[in-house]
């Protein structure tokens, strides 16, 4: 069964808990708002508390807090960086909850997320949504970030469809990214990326990532996020659908929805479901290992 409640956490008065016993979320409303835990409970937090903004609000400066936010791509700093500082509304549905932002008064876009924890198990269904109030159409694609906890390692699918002589995926570099960064191993199958607490330096990549998830070893745990990659569909920075940034304390899994010409009062959705699996030892850069510690587990993998 599952149960929503408020609570207060990491110094916010107003939050929300929704559990099952075996796992819970915490969502914020006095900003944001943030997924800012999901773990098993009693255990540790599977996502990444940035302590020096935890408990603050107001201001007009973005605040990064932590944990899975909803943004919309492409990037740029006066329409992406919106504050969210101010008080969320929420109203609770069916095993979780509905979260409405207020209107960004810069874009005219409006930020919703229905968060739903399964009675059973671990699963959580995240639908985002995003609606155009504004008078002009806006070309944009829904954003979906989830800030991890320090320590851990990311594996995200190569894709291996044969094409002949014709490439067969897309891969986005940014200018910090330095492709002899000690933290990244780019196998035959996997693309493995290291959060490394003691290395400050920016690295990010975005990638076609067809089998559509990417899973993260931590606290002897693994969290495995999936979404639906459209193969025809255009998508942004150079046409990735996942994209990856780490840095000295956290590392984020970032999900992309095709971009859409959005007129007004215009409607785009994108879902994720993410899985947390116990007792999963992180493997080592070993494709074969990696292979090992995934069978079983996801449910694209073959």
């Amino acid at each position: 069964m599952v149960t929503v409640q408020g609570k207060t956490y990491a110094r916010w008065n107003n939050c929300i808990q929704i559990t099952n016993s075996i796992v819970d979320l915490i969502i914020t409303t006095d900003v944001g708002p943030r997924i800012i835990r999901y773990g098993f409970s009693g255990q540790d937090n599977e996502l990444c508390e940035v302590r020096s903004t935890l408990g603050l609000t107001g201001g007009n400066k973005w605040r990064i807090y932590g944990g899975h936010r909803l943004w919309h791509s492409p990037e740029d700093r006066t329409r992406t960086y919106v504050p969210d500082n101010s008080p969320v509304a929420w109203e609770e549905i069916r095993n979780g909850i509905k979260t409405s932002q207020d209107i960004e008064p810069t874009t005219g876009i409006w930020k919703q997320m229905e968060i739903r924890l399964s009675p059973e198990g671990t699963g959580v269904h995240i639908l985002h949504r995003l609606t155009n109030t504004g008078v002009l159409p806006v070309e944009l694609s829904a954003w979906s970030i989830t800030a991890m906890a320090a320590g851990g390692k990311e594996v995200v699918p190569q894709t291996l469809k044969k094409t002949g002589l014709l490439p067969n995926r897309v891969m986005s570099l940014w200018p910090y990214t330095r492709l002899n960064d000690s933290r990244v191993c780019f196998g035959e199958k996997y693309i493995i990326l290291q959060q490394d607490p003691k290395i400050r330096q920016r690295f990010k990549f975005g990638t076609s990532n067809e089998q559509g998830w990417a899973a993260y070893f931590n606290h002897n745990h693994l969290f495995v996020k999936y979404y639906h990659h459209y193969p025809d569909a255009r998508y942004p920075d150079f046409g990735v659908s996942y994209e990856t940034f780490t840095n000295s304390y956290m590392l984020e899994m970032e999900t992309l929805s095709p971009l859409t010409l959005l007129k007004p009062s215009g409607i785009v959705e994108h879902e994720e479901k993410w899985e947390l699996f116990d007792n999963v030892p992180m493997p080592d850069n070993n494709e074969f290992e990696i292979e090992s510690a995934l069978t079983g587990i996801i449910n694209t993998l073959t």
